[in-house]
């Protein structure tokens, strides 16, 4: 049946964009034929036009009600997608969908509705239909991509993503959805390059600003993620994300009164976001206040008690605080990060802590060299528990791990991995153990070995007065670099003691600049001689003091039980706990505390002064 005049009339009015008068026409229409369709369909029109999308959602479905049409089906189900209500979008789409099975917008529309209301294969198979019907449309791509990445499959989500920017390379939103597929499978730099990409075309591009700020942070880069965040809240500033995000770069410049109250802001705007509670924690943690940092942890695990990352947190608050009791048991939780140890090289179970009953365990290493060194004094007790013990190690370690006593085998990383009935991380030991707070505190529990020792007496000979080795830069990519490291020229003031001679023994980043340390102190360069760790132990076993950052070598020399003063940032590691000049792990080793971050100059100047009064005595 044709439509009346007075719906003709307000067709033509809605062409012109006379929205109003549209409406009354229609109003005309439905006062003598309420049941007139299409009179219901053009004013649904005209209250879409002025915004009005409940209103036309209502008169679309009387329309359809009246008469089927899949094309206020469709209007229907798109209106419906913006208004947030999906199920009922998808109901509508779903029966367009089936009539005209190829029509490319019906199928989008279907995708969206699947895809906001949790039904992601769904969405992939009409997403996929979408680009069926219109292979040259980049918008198409660019959502089928999106639902591969969420269903788990970011390889295919990645290409198609790539393929929508190959049909339109200015396509903000394909560059930040490629860039959020690229980091959830660890391609960060690729990641950062496409938020980047994203922003060259669209500036002000709030979401992209925030994950490029947060993936520089993650990247060790909070220097440069700082203003992107800024300028995400300045132009958003109910981000609560944002204001998150900009508390973790914070934190890790160090900048802790500004970090702190931008978490603080992230919770005024989302109190139940256990990531800000658990960040804040975090920030506490590393200002040493961590009484008030456990406190934020509790608040993140009430909201979100799987966290691994919180759990883990809150374990290296509880072991800094020296309640290994407490801390032990959670510090398991660090096995289960994504970012966490190496995998386990055996596939036999893991040690429960039962009696060993004429068993083989393998202990194997799974962090730093440094990590390895301090735990590896808990294998020997596992002999004590009837077990045959065989640690596996990194081949660095292995001339050094021969002296280690009360093991009955090495292996090497790498290597076949001879029988045996279970295994066990290394820094699981003391829990496993149940050792709780009691700390294997003799030393030394490793020796140098004598070829090394031989390699370097001669020129040791030669050394006059006191003999102090230095060691200042650790891997620049530690996260924590910044902090624990310092430039060789800021120990100069030990140079000026009569009767000291300083040893270089940096490996590694930081040796060049002993090359050039005649320039302005005297300082004997024998790190350049170190083949392996063997020679660093041989040359330390012979020095009268080692100064040192927080590294591998600060642990390798107390436990060769030889004198050493470890230089500390205010962010200090949870095994050197908080505020006393001594540790329970080396009985040989002295914590020097820096007060203020940044400078090293007070530090360095209690260092002067100790070794002063060495010479002296």
């Amino acid at each position: 049946m044709p439509p009346s005049d007075a719906v003709r009339k307000a067709e033509a009015a809605l062409r012109a964009g006379r929205y109003d008068e549209a409406d009354r026409e229609c109003q005309v229409a439905l006062a003598s034929a309420p049941n007139d369709a299409d009179a219901w369909r053009v004013v649904g029109h005209a209250h879409r036009a002025r915004g009005q999308r409940p209103e036309a959602a209502v008169c679309w479905r009387r329309s359809a009600e009246l008469r089927s049409d899949p094309e206020v089906e469709l209007e229907i189900g798109a209106v419906s997608n913006e208004l947030g209500r999906f199920g009922e979008a998808a109901v509508f789409l779903r029966r367009v969908v089936a009539q005209r099975p190829g029509w490319f917008e019906a199928l989008t529309q279907l995708g969206i509705a699947c895809a906001s209301s949790g039904q992601l294969p769904e969405a992939v198979r009409a997403f996929e239909a979408a680009v069926r019907a219109r292979p040259d449309n980049p918008q198409a791509h660019h959502n089928v991509g999106v639902a591969l990445v969420q269903v788990g499959r970011p390889e295919e989500g990645i290409a198609s993503l790539r393929q929508a920017l190959a049909l339109e390379p200015v396509y903000p939103d394909a560059h930040y959805n490629l860039g959020n597929a690229l980091a959830g499978i660890g391609r960060r730099a690729e990641a950062l390059d496409q938020y980047r990409q994203a922003l060259t075309h669209r500036p002000n591009y709030v979401e992209a600003l925030n994950n490029l700020g947060l993936g520089l942070a993650e990247a060790g880069r909070p220097d440069e993620a700082v203003p992107y965040l800024r300028q995400a809240i300045r132009l958003r500033p109910a981000l609560a994300e944002g204001h998150n995000n900009l508390g973790i770069a914070l934190d890790a410049l160090g900048q802790w009164g500004e970090a702190e109250a931008a978490l603080h802001e992230a919770l005024r705007l989302d109190p139940h976001a256990a990531d800000a509670h658990a960040n804040l924690g975090n920030v506490q943690k590393a200002r040493g206040r961590l009484a008030e940092a456990l406190v934020c942890y509790e608040f993140a695990l009430r909201l979100a008690p799987e966290s691994v990352s919180t759990r883990y947190n809150r374990a290296l608050a509880l072991l800094q605080a020296g309640d290994y009791e407490r801390g032990w048991p959670e510090y398991e939780w660090r096995l289960r990060r994504d970012t966490g140890p190496p995998r386990c090289p055996s596939a036999r179970p893991a040690w429960d802590g039962s009696s060993a009953g004429g068993r083989t365990i393998l202990t194997w290493a799974e962090q730093g060299l440094g990590d390895t060194i301090q735990f590896v004094r808990f294998a020997p007790l596992l002999r004590e528990r009837g077990f045959r013990v065989l640690v596996h190690t990194p081949v660095p370690l292995l001339g050094l791990f021969r002296s280690l006593r009360g093991v009955d085998g090495l292996v090497v990383e790498g290597e076949p991995l001879p029988p045996h009935d279970v295994q066990c991380p290394l820094m699981s030991l003391p829990y496993r153990l149940g050792t709780s707070a009691t700390i294997p505190f003799g030393v030394p529990y490793i020796a140098a070995d004598p070829a090394s020792v031989e390699k370097f007496r001669p020129r040791l000979a030669e050394v006059p007065g006191l003999k102090v080795g230095l060691y200042w830069q650790g891997n620049p990519h530690h996260p924590w670099d910044r902090h624990r490291s310092l430039p060789l020229y800021e120990l100069e003031p030990l140079a000026r003691i009569n009767g000291v001679s300083l040893v270089s023994l940096q490996q590694g980043p930081g040796r060049e600049q002993a090359v050039t340390a005649n320039r302005f102190m005297a300082v004997r360069d024998l790190g350049q001689d170190f083949e392996m760790i063997d020679d660093l132990a041989g040359v330390i076993a012979q020095l009268d003091l080692v100064v040192t950052v927080d590294t591998a070598a600060a642990h390798l020399s107390a436990a060769l039980a030889r004198p050493t003063w470890v230089l500390l940032s205010e962010m200090t590691d949870w095994r050197w706990l908080l505020g006393r000049p001594d540790t329970p792990w080396y009985p040989t080793m002295r914590l020097l505390r820096r007060e203020r971050l940044g400078s090293w100059k007070a530090v360095v100047a209690e260092a002067r002064e100790r070794l002063m009064s060495l010479v002296t005595e």
